[in-house]
């Protein structure tokens, strides 16, 4: 990991104007922090040191708020007098970096991905610039990246009918002597002025990276970074997690008896494993009816939960504590979901343990309804299927499946 990061926050935000007023792009509100903030958080677990804003539109915000620390990160400002364009605001900000190579990232773009990879890729390319490019299912918004193996060769404009394909993520790794050998003017577009021009006659590389990705620059994705960075920057300590179709195949119209039966969904083992490294404690809870049907033994179940534990320790994780209720549905415990016995439980054993400090991971309306009378944030997976009525109500995120929902906490 490089420990030089520029990012670009000059920016005027002219699309979100009506809903921040003159509030500077960077500084947006978003669940009650700077936007900005964010991206230094990231990069300070990332190992980086030293970030250089360059800034421009009410700059003397952005400087007051921050100052010259962020935590362990030490914070220069390269401020543009007049509007440079991206380009030379990269380029005056390069003359505060002190090592070889740095990373440039934009002010108002979050692309959660591993920096070290890209830093490493790109010394071992000996590029001049480097390039993470976003994996998307429809490039008609942002416009495609062409790529032959390893090198960028072409960008192309915005096309209705693009497809899937690779886009600029906007997190570049940039050889310093490179960039200020360019013979450019003091004002150049770094986008449109080096990487379109120049794409074809210089080996610009790329990787590509598939992480979590969003740009609040229109209102629409600055609403939906609301609700995603509750999830993704919580005062969460804590995960619930659903058991039969969050972690494993259902059986349709029976119950997984013994270990034999368990069949993890594709991925759910290692993705639990991850997640339990992030938050303090990771709980499952399960209604587990066919016990008191006399379909299979309290035993059997301790059995079953015995083995996923040891999966998910193989898998460098770890699982706090499995509640399930046996009752039937017809005999309204106070255990089954969506009552919140089994949580209350959970803070009984772990007295650290906040309810509001926790997130709920299911896959059925009584998982989401358990975990909003518990006052947790709340993610739904649809594994492919339909949104049943109702959910929404008590949903703070909808997911298709466990490893889609772990890219908020990655």
């Amino acid at each position: 990991m490089f420990s030089e990061v520029v990012i670009l926050a000059g920016g005027f935000g002219t699309r979100l104007s009506h809903v921040l007023g003159n509030v500077p792009k960077p500084m947006a509100p978003v669940y009650g922090k700077p936007f900005l903030t964010y991206l230094l958080l990231r990069l300070e677990e990332a190992g980086a040191r030293h970030v250089i804003l360059a800034t421009g539109y009410r700059h003397e915000v952005i400087e007051r708020y921050f100052g010259n620390w962020y935590r362990t990160l030490r914070i220069s400002y390269s401020r543009e007098e007049r509007p440079l364009f991206t380009g030379g605001a990269i380029l005056q900000a390069s003359r505060m970096v002190e090592g070889d190579d740095f990373l440039v990232l934009n002010g108002d773009t979050l692309f959660d991905i591993d920096f070290e990879v890209l830093c490493t890729f790109h010394t071992q390319c000996g590029a001049g610039v480097s390039l993470a490019l976003r994996e998307v299912d429809d490039t008609a918004r942002y416009g495609a990246v062409r790529t032959d193996g390893d090198c960028v060769v072409a960008f192309q404009e915005k096309d209705a009918s693009a497809g899937a394909g690779v886009i600029n993520g906007g997190i570049y790794a940039i050889r310093r002597n490179w960039l200020q050998g360019l013979d450019m003017p003091e004002k150049f577009s770094f986008e449109k002025e080096v990487l379109q021009a120049m794409a074809g006659t210089q080996c610009f590389y790329g990787m590509a990276f598939r992480d979590y990705f969003i740009d609040i620059g229109v209102p629409e994705d600055y609403y939906r970074a609301q609700r995603e960075f509750a999830v993704m920057f919580p005062a969460d300590t804590n995960l619930f997690l659903d058991r039969d179709g969050v972690l494993n195949r259902r059986i349709e119209g029976d119950y997984v008896r013994c270990w034999q039966q368990w069949e993890w969904l594709k991925g759910a083992r290692e993705v639990v494993a991850g997640l339990s490294r992030r938050f303090a404690h990771t709980f499952i809870v399960s209604n587990q009816q066919g016990i008191g049907k006399g379909l299979f033994t309290m035993a059997d179940a301790d059995d079953i939960h015995r083995h996923v534990r040891a999966e998910v320790e193989a898998a460098g994780g770890h699982i706090d504590a499995i509640y399930i209720c046996p009752d039937l549905k017809e005999n309204n415990s106070p255990n089954r979901k969506p009552a919140i016995g089994m949580a209350l439980q959970a803070i009984a054993d772990y007295p650290g343990v906040q309810l509001t400090d926790s997130v709920m991971i299911g896959d059925s309306v009584s998982d989401m309804l358990f975990g909003w009378q518990a006052g947790m944030r709340c993610i739904y997976l649809t594994n492919g299927e339909p949104v049943p009525a109702g959910v929404r109500d008590y949903t703070d995120l909808v997911c298709l499946d466990l490893a889609d929902a772990s890219v908020l906490f990655s």
